[in-house]
């Protein structure tokens, strides 16, 4: 039996409650897309996974989708009992986007954004302590390969031990 956990974050670690209390607090970590999709289905999805929170890793909370800018987003949520939550931070920055649509290297954007990633563990801790229950992870992109929130729900995975499922709307 393990009595004693350590946990290591970005050369600093935490151990004993704290690395406990972040574990706990999340469940399973969801990824969505909401690519092809509309609004109800895409909420139907949502609560058939008894998804908690959504976490909009969108570095800009807008769409020309009817239904998933982030104030439509939020009412909608709200109404089935869904928490809404937008981190900008663990958004993929316009300029990585940028070389992505100029070279099509998707290998070249996941290295890119991962190192972006690795400077942003404030943030992630952050959102471990903050969320609870099971949550979503939602980005455009239907196919998690093609989208950074693959990369996001990895290094929350890391943090809290929770397991990342990515769900494909109906």
């Amino acid at each position: 039996m393990l009595i004693f956990e350590t946990y290591k974050l970005n050369c600093k670690t935490i151990s004993g409650g704290l690395a406990e209390k972040l574990r706990k607090n999340m469940g399973t970590i969801f990824t969505i897309g909401y690519e092809g999709t509309t609004i109800s289905d895409f909420l139907d999805t949502l609560r058939s996974n008894h998804i908690d929170v959504l976490l909009d890793v969108r570095e800009f909370p807008i769409s020309r989708k009817k239904g998933f800018s982030k104030n439509q987003l939020r009412s909608h949520l709200e109404v089935v009992g869904i928490e809404y939550k937008h981190e900008k931070s663990l958004g993929s920055p316009k300029p990585v986007r940028t070389r992505l649509y100029e070279s099509k290297n998707y290998k070249n954007f996941f290295t890119e954004f991962d190192l972006y990633l690795s400077d942003q563990n404030e943030i992630l801790e952050r959102v471990t302590s903050e969320v609870s229950g099971n949550v979503a992870l939602m980005c455009f992109e239907k196919d998690v390969m093609t989208c950074h929130r693959k990369s996001v729900a990895r290094e929350l995975s890391k943090l809290t031990s929770s397991a990342v499922r990515h769900l494909k709307v109906n």
